[in-house]
């Protein structure tokens, strides 16, 4: 069931990023006055699942789940529709009007694309404010993985800036400016402690399956019980201090559940303070089970609350700053020694990101992200994509002189053996991430 809802809301997800983006440019090549012929969510190889011609245009949904299309009349794309273009241009064709109403229909796509997520995050900080620890509430610093070792960063670091830039606020923006940067200085012992960001630890961090690999510290009082768990069924209450495990202390959420993981599959004996009074509970948990609580981390969260007009701006730096770190992560891809091109994923990697429960909060997220990847994929100057065919645009409107149509056909082929090969590696490393 799981399984269903994370790829339910991916093909959801998708759908609505690929039929705003071809209607990107379907709106505009209507305006213009060209005559668009199909209009396809999905790719329609061979047969289609569903399609009905409503005036001039056939809609439809094609079995192949890879993106979709509008066919343009007089336009060489990956229909290569060789016949249409042998015929003398005709009025209505894409290739008859001037070069700037051909740049508009083609920067359509990617132009809904950003403004899509705009909205998605515009709209989000409305309805949810922003939810993040300012750096002064880091008073018990960090807690590290083994992955945030080997980066170089240690328990109970408060983190001062990553390469130069003061650290004023603790999300999850930091997880990725850290994998990004180059150098952090932190609060240590009391000393500014700088340090190189290890590539070794970033090729560590990439390739784990575990949680961040830092987060804020936490004292060690419990926040959260789950009604039906061991907590719950043994007494523990909200406030309550966790102060030893098997005898051994406790100060911060982390050090419990360190201790608390070799224990699992047998007795477990925990001390609690409960206004001044100590309490030892002791009961069994298997491997892999859970004691059902949750840090106190309301304590370090402040929220910022936004107004219709006040979001605007901050959706749109949002915007740009996912675009930012999107188009920055080609460091870490073609690194050799952080080797971040095998942690790449297709369809089958995306499906496992998405939660296994149905959270609207996370779907929106992920689909305003993901607009704004395609927008920068599809941008890119490869023959195939919208990129490539801007262009020629470009060279023709700079040059004043119009690629041959032979060259667009070839250029065509290039891109789409280059789009191709590079979805064959998406896909193989998604088949050996998910053997491994």
């Amino acid at each position: 069931m799981e399984l269903f809802i994370q790829i339910s809301q991916f093909v959801l997800s998708i759908s609505i990023l690929v039929i705003l983006h071809e209607f990107g440019h379907f709106l505009p090549a209507r305006w213009f006055g060209i005559k668009v012929e199909k209009f396809f969510l999905f790719f329609d190889v061979k047969f289609a699942l569903f399609k009905k011609k409503i005036g001039e245009t056939v809609y439809g949904v094609g079995w192949l789940p890879l993106g979709g299309y509008v066919k343009i009349a007089g336009m060489i794309d990956e229909s290569m529709d060789k016949e249409q273009m042998a015929q003398p241009a005709q009025p209505w064709e894409f290739r008859s009007k001037p070069a700037w109403q051909r740049l508009i229909v083609m920067v359509g796509g990617v132009t809904v694309n950003v403004l899509l997520a705009w909205i998605i995050y515009s709209t989000m900080l409305v309805i949810n404010g922003d939810t993040y620890i300012p750096a002064d509430n880091m008073k018990y610093g960090i807690d590290v993985t083994k992955e945030g070792e080997i980066l170089g960063f240690e328990d109970g670091d408060k983190i001062l800036s990553i390469d130069g830039k003061p650290l004023r606020k603790f999300s999850s923006d930091v997880l990725f400016d850290v994998l990004l940067g180059e150098s952090a200085v932190v609060l240590r012992d009391g000393k500014e402690v700088s340090f190189p960001i290890s590539d070794q630890g970033k090729k560590a961090v990439l390739a784990s399956k575990e949680g961040p690999f830092l987060e804020a510290r936490r004292s060690n009082a419990i926040g959260l019980i789950d009604p039906n768990s061991i907590a719950a069924q043994n007494g523990f209450e909200i406030g309550d201090r966790i102060v030893k495990v098997n005898e051994q202390e406790v100060t911060y959420w982390g050090q419990f559940k360190e201790l608390l993981e070799p224990v699992k599959g047998g007795i477990v004996s925990i001390t609690l303070e409960r206004n001044g009074t100590m309490l030892t509970k002791s009961f069994p948990i298997e491997k892999g089970g859970a004691v059902g609580i949750a840090s106190d981390i309301d304590e370090l969260l402040v929220k910022d609350e936004y107004g219709i007009f006040s979001s605007i701006p901050a959706g749109w730096n949002r915007t740009i700053s996912v675009l930012t770190k999107q188009v920055r992560q080609f460091k870490l891809i073609f690194n050799s020694e952080v080797q971040g091109y095998k942690q790449v994923k297709g369809p089958i990697g995306i499906v496992e990101m998405m939660s296994p429960t149905w959270d609207w909060g996370h779907f929106w997220g992920f689909t305003a992200m993901f607009s704004v990847w395609l927008a920068f994929v599809n941008i890119l100057p490869i023959p195939a994509l919208d990129g490539g065919h801007v262009m020629f645009l470009l060279y023709e409107m700079i040059t004043g002189k119009k690629p041959s149509e032979k060259t667009l056909e070839r250029g065509q082929i290039i891109g789409f053996i280059i789009v191709m090969g590079l979805m064959l590696v998406v896909f193989g490393n998604d088949i050996w991430n998910l053997f491994k």
